[in-house]
C-alpha cells in the first residue's frame, strides 16, 4: 500500500477529469476528499484515487 501524493494538476492527468469535475463530485461524495498539506496546499492519496477508479470501473460492469 502506497502513501504517494497527488497535487491537482496530477490528478486530473490521471483521472482525465477537470479541476471543476473534481470539485464538483468532492462536493457530492463521489470522489475522494483532498488532504491539507500545509498552507493552501492540498494532494490527494493515490490509493484513494486508485480505489474510486476501481469502484468507477464496477458501477459501470453493474449497469
Amino acid at each position: 500500500m502506497t502513501n504517494r501524493i497527488l497535487r491537482l494538476p496530477d490528478v486530473m492527468a490521471y483521472t482525465g477529469l477537470a479541476r471543476s469535475t473534481i470539485y464538483l463530485r468532492i462536493s457530492e461524495d463521489n470522489f475522494p476528499k483532498p488532504i491539507p498539506l500545509g498552507g493552501k496546499a492540498v494532494g490527494w492519496l493515490v490509493r484513494e484515487i486508485d480505489e474510486w477508479i476501481e469502484w468507477q470501473m464496477k458501477s459501470r460492469e453493474a449497469s
